[in-house]
């Protein structure tokens, strides 16, 4: 983030706050003309610091009603069966961020879905499936206190 100066983490709180605004639009939001504002926005993009623009959905409104944080423990942790898990997971949809923790987990799982049936059907017919898993634990989300998509730009 040293390469960055004010006006480009200007920039980046204005994107974090609204994807969709033009150049003009964020040019006015940081005090600065068109040309400038395109070129910076340019320059961060290159640089990899913006990942991808996303729409952010409001999960009960798409009727996702459930969320559960799964701690998941392996049995063996060898490179290729953690090659396997790691490759595993990221292709189940529900899973929603996964984690290789420290502590007495070896991952953490955020996932979403409809109900609890379909909680029951994620356990047993995806992650059930997947080798070398030797403990789950699932802690359910009762209310959601804060959520967060913004980094503090230092």
């Amino acid at each position: 983030m040293e390469a960055f100066d004010p006006i480009d983490k200007k920039i980046l709180k204005v994107l974090q706050a609204d994807a969709r605004l033009n150049t003009k639009q964020i040019a006015g939001k940081i005090g600065l003309t068109v040309t400038p504002t395109y070129e910076r926005l340019k320059k961060i993009e290159q640089s990899g610091v913006v990942k991808e623009y996303v729409a952010l959905l409001d999960r009960e409104k798409i009727g996702k009603t459930i969320v559960a944080f799964i701690n998941v423990s392996l049995q063996l942790h060898s490179k290729p069966l953690i090659n396997v898990f790691e490759r595993a997971i990221v292709k189940v949809p529900e899973v929603m961020e996964c984690f290789h923790v420290a502590g007495n987990f070896d991952y953490l799982l955020k996932v979403v879905v409809k109900d609890m049936n379909s909680y029951q059907n994620f356990l047993s017919n995806k992650l059930a499936t997947i080798e070398n898993i030797a403990h789950v634990q699932s802690s359910f989300v009762m209310t959601e206190i804060k959520h967060q998509t913004a980094f503090v730009l230092d």
